[in-house]
């Protein structure tokens, strides 16, 4: 067997409503390679001492940083979107993290939009800190669908240095998961493993339990010897326990290292 260089993270949004201290204690209780922070509302989210005393104490690190740029996060770091942008590098670069996860804008960020590309190809110029910009998808309610962010909420159709793949938004697009892992090719550089059923709702399954296909993703990343890192982002608000919690979480990373293994040698047929 050859177990690919890709690290699996633990997204700190996945132990909400828990704080992002109880993330880092689960990631390291569980065996994850490190943690994805969520900059939110959780003050030790946004403190970058808070942070590093964390990771040293777990000996979990912080290997990428999802900007805050969620509706609401709107008012977290600045709500100037540059700024939020800014600080999430020096966040990143302070913590050691390799990547930073943005979302394209929202529509009514007119002025952010329209330099949206160009000024995400200008602080990816200044970095070593990965920009890695997220798919998303069209808003529903009923039969009406909106397009809430601009230039595309299909990223691949943008010119980005890196893409992140999201399969709880390819879910909710509708999107085929495949063919947008092949449009993002090498640029790929990040991965939130997750899983949905198509609904209107981004759902953020356990993967596995809907109906994007979590593990063809996955040998897919094993066999093009992909070393970004894959984080678990997962919505367990509804589980009834921390117990439960934790084995939803325990089950996402045992999915995540079943199908990231891949035979080192093709066994011939016939």
């Amino acid at each position: 067997m050859r177990i690919p260089d890709a690290k699996v993270a633990l997204s700190t949004a996945s132990v909400y409503p828990e704080s992002t201290a109880t993330a880092f204690e689960i990631a390291a209780r569980l065996g994850y390679d490190g943690v994805e922070l969520m900059v939110w509302t959780d003050p030790v989210s946004q403190d970058i001492e808070a942070l590093r005393r964390l990771s040293d104490y777990h000996q979990i690190p912080v290997l990428a940083v999802h900007a805050p740029c969620l509706l609401i996060t709107q008012r977290v770091w600045s709500t100037d979107p540059w700024v939020k942008l800014q600080r999430a590098r020096a966040a990143a670069e302070k913590l050691g993290a390799g990547t930073v996860v943005v979302h394209p804008p929202f529509r009514w960020q007119r002025q952010y939009a329209r330099d949206f590309v160009d000024g995400i190809w200008r602080m990816a110029n200044e970095t070593d800190v990965r920009f890695a910009v997220e798919n998303m998808y069209p808003w529903r309610y009923r039969d009406r669908e909106m397009l809430a962010y601009a230039p595309d909420w299909d990223v691949t159709n943008g010119d980005y240095r890196h893409f992140t793949i999201d399969l709880s938004h390819t879910a909710t697009a509708r999107a085929d998961a495949l063919q947008m892992l092949d449009r993002m090719g090498d640029r790929l550089g990040h991965v939130h493993l997750a899983d949905g059923n198509g609904s209107n709702k981004d759902e953020h399954l356990v993967p596995g339990r809907g109906s994007q296909p979590c593990a063809e993703v996955l040998e897919r990343l094993a066999r093009t010897g992909f070393d970004g890192y894959v984080v678990v982002e997962v919505n367990t608000r509804r589980a009834m326990s921390s117990a439960e919690r934790e084995a939803d979480l325990a089950e996402a990373l045992a999915f995540t290292r079943l199908h990231l293994a891949s035979s080192s040698v093709r066994v011939p047929r016939g």
